[in-house]
């Protein structure tokens, strides 16, 4: 008996919701901080009046800074483990959030979104590594995808803070405490965090066998030997470096993971920071009632998305519910594209279609990241696919008030359908189905592994460690 499905049993009372909530934190900011700045840059847009580069800067530079914090952040863990930098980033988030209050010109603002995104680009690899190497297999894609859910949740939460506070000031002037209302969750987050053990695989790992044999017994209230399992966990992590996610099987896993994120995340978030932008583009008001209700409902429909992708995950499995919503994905673009001057109803219609289908790709990019590599290169694959998808949502949010400017709002959208189409032909033949697989199966390359049975169960062929 593998010494690690331990971890497959009942955990103490509270402790998988106290991590779920504790792991859903830094998404949940995450969603808030990128929503929030899409209420705050028309208030923003009066008192600072930024230019078109700046604009875009201001969207853009928190993006940037996901792209340095998961990159880099995302290797550390790996060496350092995900309980030490656990509460640090988040504490470094709160800090540059509560900053905000002090802006007076545009590119203080640039700078402080730029060290909130590399906070939360960090927090990513941390908390969804953690979550993955405590979650039972048979309920680990509907927790890892609670991820997303989590995104979108922060997302609301920010479009219904800021109607709440529009609607009782009459205005749009009150947007630094906006900005800094992200530090109060921040500091929720935080303490919810204290006390969340290290991965007993990470330990294992690196031979601290001890110390997660302590952790298993607290949580599971069983004390496996984990002994050998960590000698021979400890000479595996000698033949897996990180350069190994960039060729063979573990580098197409890389291209399909960070294309799949590229395409969820990169019309998302530019969809996300201009709304109200896009919207005025569409002859929406941005700041009056019908745009915020139109703002809310849409982003509201990401999170009634992935609530039944969440269930679908575990059953029809991780491939159709990344490939089948990807290939829809394109309708709502592409038809922004081609009747650009359509009615509200249309409009509305397209964006609220276009959020409730990417919830089921939404979910995937949390999970397919944590489940195909292992615990030796696992933060740092998931910080990568992370910054590669920020890099190019990024990018997308810079360019989105420009294409918008330069080329009309129906050819930005074109723009979208083309990135989701080709990021739907990648998994169509790339995606691999995980579901009900152990992590230590998922994360065997296919050359150590033989089928086992006509139901696709596999079987090292090598006995490598439980890692």
């Amino acid at each position: 008996m593998n010494p690690l499905d331990v971890m497959d049993r009942p955990a103490k009372r509270g402790f998988m919701a106290k991590l779920l909530v504790a792991c859903c934190g830094g998404p949940f900011l995450d969603g808030y901080v990128m929503s929030i700045i899409g209420v705050a840059l028309i208030g923003l847009a009066t008192d600072l009046n930024p230019s078109t580069t700046e604009s875009g800067l201001i969207g853009a530079a928190s993006l940037i800074g996901i792209f340095f914090g998961a990159t880099v952040f995302g290797a550390l863990t790996d060496k350092i483990g995900r309980e030490k930098m656990y509460a640090l980033d988040l504490t470094v988030l709160v800090v540059a959030c509560a900053m905000s209050v002090f802006v007076t010109e545009a590119w203080q603002l640039i700078v402080l979104r730029f060290i909130i995104g590399a906070a939360i680009g960090a927090d990513y690899p941390i908390a969804t590594s953690l979550l993955t190497e405590f979650t039972p297999s048979k309920k680990r894609g509907a927790m890892v995808g609670m991820s997303a859910v989590a995104w979108s949740a922060g997302a609301v939460a920010a479009y219904i803070v800021g109607a709440a506070v529009i609607a009782t000031t009459g205005g749009n002037q009150n947007w630094r405490w906006l900005l800094a209302s992200s530090a109060i969750l921040g500091v929720i987050v935080v303490m919810i965090r204290r006390g969340i053990p290290e991965s007993p695989r990470w330990l294992m790992q690196n031979g601290r066998v001890s110390e997660a044999e302590d952790v298993m017994e607290n949580i599971y209230g069983v004390r496996p030997d984990l002994t050998v399992a960590a000698a021979q966990a400890v000479e595996s992590k000698k033949d897996i470096k990180i350069a190994a996610m960039f060729r063979g099987e573990y580098g197409r896993r890389l291209l399909m993971c960070s294309a799949l994120y590229l395409a969820v995340v990169t019309p998302l978030y530019a969809l996300l920071t201009f709304l109200p932008v896009i919207l005025e583009g569409f002859s929406i008001s941005g700041d009056g009632p019908t745009g915020l209700m139109v703002e809310t409902v849409i982003i509201g429909l990401i999170v009634a998305g992935s609530i039944p992708a969440l269930w679908l995950v575990e059953r029809a499995g991780r491939r159709p519910v990344a490939v089948i919503p990807l290939f829809l994905m394109i309708v709502p673009l592409a038809g922004l594209w081609l009747w650009a001057g359509g009615p509200l109803w249309f409009v509305v219609a397209a964006f609220c279609a276009y959020a409730f289908i990417s919830g089921g790709p939404s979910i995937l990019v949390w999970i397919y990241p944590n489940e195909l590599f292992p615990t030796e290169i696992r933060a740092s694959a998931v910080g990568l696919a992370t910054g590669i998808s920020r890099f190019g949502a990024a990018t997308g949010t810079y360019l989105l008030p420009l294409s918008i400017a330069k080329l009309g709002i129906g050819t930005t959208m074109l723009f979208g359908a083309i990135l989701t189409a080709i990021a739907a032909v990648i998994c169509l033949f790339m995606a691999p189905e995980t579901k009900g697989r152990s992590l230590e199966e998922v994360s065997e390359l296919p050359e150590e592994t033989e089928v086992a049975t006509a139901a696709g169960s596999f079987v090292p062929l090598q006995q490598r460690p439980a890692i």
